[in-house]
């Protein structure tokens, strides 16, 4: 599908480089090896890190940035890296969800990276990165609905998907989900982004035997 980013938000964020990741999967409802990872992070996310240091990890300070600009209070609606960094921090672990779900996770708190997860499948039509409106009606996943004026939002032709902060209940990933669409928001510019798509293809071909994977990404430059 066509991805593009509105003029809205390359004024705003022209760093913003957008990594698109598309693959064929095979979800499963949990896996132990998987996990076995996740609690590794967390365990090291614990002891090396502190709270007050959570907003100044690079991908998140950006994505906060980025909410500013747009007239956001990143306190009030946090990105979602910085919310599961925060989870951390408070001595609770990462929800278990289902393998491909938890991945996301994971990679999210691995970078800094807030990560869209959708069921390509759901998606009607091409997306485009614009500013969430007021009124806009979006029913953020497993928050029920969901104020998105001012934060950055991907629209298909009916309505708002993904925000940084949240993903929409109608295109979210389940155990049915064959043809995954992840969008890694990296608002802090290019650097990371190389290791990053490594690191994912190889973890979604272990932990969700993925084919057929691609990558592009979507920036103003």
């Amino acid at each position: 599908m066509k991805i593009e980013l509105s003029h809205q938000i390359t004024e705003v964020c022209p760093d913003l480089h957008v990594l698109a990741i598309e693959a064929k999967v095979q979800n499963t409802n949990y896996d132990a090896e998987l996990w076995d990872e996740i609690k590794s992070i967390e365990e090291e996310i614990r002891t090396q890190g502190q709270l007050d240091q959570v907003n100044k990890i690079p991908a998140i300070l950006a994505t906060r940035q980025a909410y500013k600009k747009l007239g956001k209070d990143p306190n009030r609606y946090r990105p979602s890296a910085e919310s599961l960094h925060r989870r951390l921090h408070r001595g609770l672990p990462l929800y278990q969800i289902n393998t491909l779900v938890d991945l996301i996770n994971l990679i999210s708190i691995r970078t800094g990276y807030s990560i869209g997860g959708f069921d390509a499948d759901k998606i009607n039509g091409d997306l485009t990165l614009g500013v969430g409106r007021a009124g806009e009606i979006y029913h953020g996943i497993g928050r029920g609905e969901l104020n998105i004026e001012g934060l950055p939002v991907y629209r298909d032709n009916i309505g708002g998907i993904g925000t940084p902060t949240s993903d929409e209940e109608r295109t979210k990933i389940d155990l049915t989900t064959s043809n995954l669409l992840m969008l890694i928001n990296a608002y802090s510019g290019k650097s990371g982004l190389e290791e990053t798509k490594n690191r994912t293809f190889s973890q979604l071909e272990k932990y969700v035997s993925a084919t057929d994977i691609s990558a592009r990404i979507i920036t103003s430059r």
